[in-house]
């Protein structure tokens, strides 16, 4: 050793430090890479891509190969490295050589590179794939048996080697997506988190109320009801017998104008086009009535209780409006109980659901509880509010009671503004 020149040895230990660095770089950057980036990447045949996908599909062969080349590499620096410091300062350079060696390796074969690799993981990643693969195949009986030893110490010590599972959790695809707002318009980003959310949401959230379902009562005259089948502006309609909780079937309007095409269209004629109505029950979720409703081709169902009882109906426009959102933006317009005054306040009617208002008002009242803002006041009052009254839902919403029966919030007022420059 003592033949060969000193500026051989130095230079061997600065092209070690520096393979150092690269397995150093390597590994973070090919654990740091995003595993569906990557993906993409392959599938469109980048060649990198699809040989550092391969690598990270046997992850304790890669780490393997790693840490056997990174550990090799840094004993043979320091053996130049205790070489060198004899041959210039003799047993003093051959004490004060590992110590000279861990500076030098800590800050440019693992420090600087794995924070370069850690912040451009495909820079480091993706060129390295192309010289460790090739160096697996050469290096494998090594990494082999250095593998083994491992799975011994595992099993030694009750150590299970399965993978976890590469999947994303609901709320963890929901962070992915928040994340992701620089790349997805903002619509769309909302249209995606509100499928998420189909989950929570129950078919009694969004259903319209019994009160509200407008439908045939076979009772009545013929007259009448051919009248309201002209005039009505939905395309299904729930018949019945006498009042709701009777449902005979429902109607569909392209039916009806076929058959008041006929020269003389009778009651009887008409019962005959009635269709077998569609029961759902009050608990289920959006998501899994959205897939009920495609399975069973359906667009329109009738929303019943445990005991059986009529409590509203929901149709398909419904779920896909919590998806895409309503197709206005002025909150007037948002439901036909809202009714926007000149001064920019608003009243609303006491049977107006938390969810719509929430949306309208751009508030955030708890959906859990009440469904309607008038069972919402009385929960928080605890009576039925005299006309007049005025009070703040949840300490930060002022609102103020304009009409009341004796059993119900009719109707109340609301000023926007008055929140606004309460949280300024």
């Amino acid at each position: 050793m003592d033949d060969i020149p000193l500026s051989v040895l130095i230079s061997a230990l600065v092209l070690l430090i520096l393979i150092s660095g690269f397995f150093s770089g390597s590994e973070t950057g090919l654990m740091s890479l995003n595993r569906y980036r990557l993906r993409h990447l392959a599938d469109k045949k980048h060649k990198g891509a699809m040989r550092a996908q391969r690598l990270l599909e046997t992850p304790d062969k890669l780490i393997g190969l790693i840490l056997l080349g990174n550990n090799f590499v840094n004993i043979l620096a320091a053996s130049l490295a205790g070489l060198i410091g004899l041959r210039l300062w003799d047993e003093a350079g051959f004490i004060a050589a590992p110590f000279f060696l861990t500076a030098l390796v800590l800050i440019f074969a693992e420090v600087t590179p794995k924070t370069l690799a850690a912040l451009h993981p495909e820079r480091f990643a993706l060129p390295s794939a192309y010289i460790l693969e090739p160096l697996l195949k050469v290096l494998y009986p090594f990494v082999w048996l250095t593998n083994l030893a491992t799975r011994g110490v595992f099993k030694l010590l009750g150590i299970s080697r399965e993978q976890s599972a590469d999947t994303l959790s609901q709320e963890e695809l929901r962070i992915v997506l928040n994340e992701a707002s620089a790349f997805i318009p903002q619509r769309h980003q909302k249209m995606l988190l509100s499928i998420l959310d189909l989950e929570k949401v129950s078919v009694e959230d969004i259903m319209i109320p019994r009160n509200e379902i407008i439908g045939i009562d076979l009772d009545d005259q013929w007259d009448d009801i051919a009248k309201q089948l002209t005039e009505t502006q939905h395309t299904r309609l729930p018949i019945y017998e006498g009042d709701i909780d009777h449902i005979v079937g429902m109607i569909h309007m392209r039916d009806v104008v076929q058959f008041f095409k006929s020269e003389e269209p009778h009651k009887q004629d008409f019962i005959k086009l009635i269709r077998d109505a569609y029961y759902v029950p009050i608990g289920a979720t959006l998501n899994t009535q959205l897939l009920n409703f495609q399975r069973e081709r359906r667009r329109n169902a009738l929303v019943v209780n445990e005991y059986g009882d009529i409590q509203g109906m929901i149709t398909l426009d419904d779920i896909l409006e919590e998806i895409v959102g309503e197709f206005t933006s002025d909150p007037a317009d948002l439901n036909k109980d809202i009714y926007q005054q000149e001064d920019g306040s608003y009243l609303i009617d006491g049977s107006t659901t938390i969810r719509d208002l929430n949306k309208a008002m751009d508030w955030e009242l708890p959906v859990e509880g009440p469904k309607t803002l008038n069972g919402f006041i009385i929960e928080y009052l605890e009576h039925i509010p005299e006309q007049g009254t005025s009070l703040l839902l949840n300490d930060e919403y002022p609102i103020e009671i304009m009409q009341t029966t004796p059993n119900a919030v009719k109707t109340v007022h609301i000023n926007p503004t008055a929140r606004k420059q309460k949280k300024a």
